[in-house]
């Protein structure tokens, strides 16, 4: 099987149909497939294989997607490295996968000697590429799982990992999702994340299904405005700062998401606040989901309306999910089992059978599920605070904490203590203009209105900004 291929083929009949959308450009699906076989062209002339690992580096654009379509096309196996990671971070992605190849877009790599890209393929951007020598030949289970995608784990723990997906698991779980996003290509998609991390499962399913992607990535808020207004969205993809933006942005009417049918709020924890403000601005609920690059996206909370908002909703059809350990308050760690599992970790290589139970993929994330089957997730094991013997959950705390009015945002540690085992600790960012005079007696009484009182920090330190990852999420070794 070659996802390529399967693209190709469901999108045959779209012909001049635009596939993507970038400010003043845009590709059709015909030419977009005959762009990607022509830079699979220039790439099988300078060595690219069956099972090469090429290294992507490049900023999202139209040639993105068909730099990444090429490398599909030959079964070569697509290793993404985002350009917000440092120059350290890249050579460390590229060191423990180990690439044959390195493709990027000139001026992003500091190894930039290689060789120049020429081919008509690209619409727009120039590229070189980059042949390394591999410092071993990859297992035998590489070989025999028809792999695809190699991603390096942002790794917010600390512990870092290149997930192996293969042909098969990309349609597996992009036709999963898609029971519940039901895409089609009616539908005109305004993106907004990092291709490096969310190419699949969405930006394959978008294609798969024929849509219309508008990359939005540039100018905010306004690149997303024009999305919405003059490209006529009806689906948008994005993480809570975008639905943020939205909803306290003087630039859009109350009707003017009306065309949207489904807004997708992923990559961390929507926050009440976010909920709320774009609820009541354009008068209906986002759409919270759950997605791990193990598993793909086994939760979106499509009903359940007010009352279910801090919950990522009920499993997907073809998805199970079960709590095991199960304590204080129903918590338990999650493990999910369907369709489109990851194939093996790649440094060191740990196999399917070594990574599954029974088919179960224990997650790490700890949550809830209540009387109406709806996941709730308080946080991760990892992020467990043992205050006199009481757990105290980082991510509940945090959300109290971001909802009082000064603070921007905060994250909730735990800082060893001989007697009471772990202090619960936040670091705080305030708001654009608050003081910090007398604002942690008033984050302490606003937190123990709202919490247990051991669940209250005992002390709070005020930031300009807290540490994250280059997807953006907040790193939790401290």
């Amino acid at each position: 099987m070659n996802i390529f291929e399967m693209i190709k083929k469901e999108t045959a009949h779209l012909g001049i149909r635009t596939a993507v959308i970038d400010e003043q450009r845009r590709i059709s699906y015909s030419r977009l497939i005959l762009a990607a076989e022509q830079v699979a062209d220039t790439l099988r002339s300078k060595g690219v294989e069956r099972l090469h690992r090429v290294g992507l580096l490049c900023d999202d654009s139209i040639d993105y997607i068909v730099a990444s379509l090429a490398i599909l096309s030959l079964s070569a196996v697509i290793v993404p490295i985002s350009t917000d990671q440092t120059a350290e971070e890249i050579d460390t992605v590229i060191d423990r996968i180990d690439v044959d190849f390195m493709v990027a877009e000139r001026g992003l790599y500091r190894g930039d000697d290689g060789e120049e890209l020429t081919t008509p393929g690209f619409q727009e951007k120039s590229f070189s590429i980059v042949k390394r020598m591999v410092k071993a030949q990859p297992c035998d289970g590489y070989c025999r799982v028809n792999p695809a995608f190699i991603r390096f784990s942002s790794g917010t723990t600390g512990m870092s990992k290149g997930v192996v997906l293969s042909h098969e698991a990309i349609v597996e779980r992009t036709d999963a999702a898609d029971r519940g996003l039901r895409i089609t290509s009616d539908d005109v998609v305004l993106w907004v994340l990092s291709m490096s991390y969310h190419f699949v499962v969405t930006i394959i399913l978008f294609l798969r299904r024929g849509a219309t992607i508008v990359l939005c990535g540039r100018r905010y808020p306004n690149s997303l405005i024009e999305g919405i207004t003059r490209h006529q969205g009806t689906f948008i993809y994005g993480s809570p700062f975008y639905y943020s933006l939205l909803a306290r942005t003087d630039l859009l009417q109350r009707d003017a998401l009306s065309r949207i049918r489904l807004a997708v709020s992923t990559t961390t924890k929507l926050p009440e606040q976010v909920a709320e403000e774009f609820s009541a601005r354009f008068g209906f609920e986002l759409a919270e989901a759950y997605g791990i690059i193990e598993v793909g996206l086994p939760f979106i909370r499509l009903d359940g309306g007010a009352a279910k908002r801090s919950s990522v909703g009920r499993p997907l059809p073809g998805f199970e999910v079960r709590l095991d350990n199960q304590g204080l308050e129903g918590v338990g760690e999650i493990s999910i089992k369907g369709k489109g599992m990851l194939d093996a970790y790649f440094s060191p290589w740990m196999g399917r059978e070594s990574l599954l139970i029974d088919g179960w993929f224990r997650t790490g994330d700890l949550g809830k599920i209540d009387e109406d089957g709806f996941l709730f997730i308080v946080g991760r094991n990892s992020e467990v605070i043992n205050f006199v013997g009481m757990k105290v959950f980082a991510q509940e705390v945090e959300a109290v904490l971001n909802r009082h009015p000064l603070v921007a945002e905060s994250q909730v540690y735990g800082v060893p203590h001989e007697q009471y085992g772990q202090l619960p600790t936040a670091k705080v960012v305030l708001q654009t203009g608050a003081a910090v005079d007398d604002i942690a007696d008033d984050l302490r009484r606003f937190c123990y209105q709202r919490l247990a009182q051991y669940k209250v920090p005992k002390f709070f330190e005020f930031v300009s900004a807290l540490p994250k990852t280059a997807s953006g999420k907040i790193k939790r070794q401290l």
